[in-house]
């Protein structure tokens, strides 16, 4: 029996710069960087046809402390909101004039964003591999190396 399996749903995947939001539990949101994943019961995808991901990420983030307060007051043991609070949330729509000139600066802020968080985890991955191997001995650096 597996617990995993990467035949799901695509209404379920994300991929790397995804915005995933955490409704529940610690209320967050994030450009994911993670690679191919799934999303569990306390996830959204945040998406959009209409507006570019700088907007509907950064609109996001500014109601993160009023959606943590919300939860805050409801948490028996995990707080969390409700669709009803994201319905409420209210947003200013600029003219397409001004979206397509932010989104001349903000589109290619959040895609670095995006490749840092990736090369982040990246470099994580390797000093985790190569520092047990350092500490242990089964790699030596010597002073041709720089060290």
């Amino acid at each position: 029996m597996y617990r995993c399996s990467v035949d799901i749903s695509d209404k379920v995947k994300i991929e790397n710069g995804d915005v995933v939001f955490s409704w529940s539990g610690t209320l967050l949101v994030k450009i994911w960087t993670g690679g191919d994943a799934g999303l569990n019961q306390h996830l959204f995808k945040v998406t959009s046809n209409k507006f570019p991901k700088w907007y509907y990420y950064l609109w996001t983030k500014f109601y993160m402390n009023k959606f943590i307060g919300i939860a805050k007051d409801k948490a028996t043991t995990m707080g969390h909101i409700k669709r009803q609070h994201l319905n409420e949330a209210k947003v200013l729509i600029p003219s397409i004039n001004m979206l397509e000139k932010f989104s001349k600066v903000l589109g290619p802020t959040i895609d670095m964003v995006t490749e840092k968080g990736i090369e982040n985890l990246e470099l994580s991955n390797l000093r985790d591999s190569l520092l047990p191997k350092l500490l242990s001995g089964e790699i030596e650096l010597t002073e041709d190396e720089g060290v």
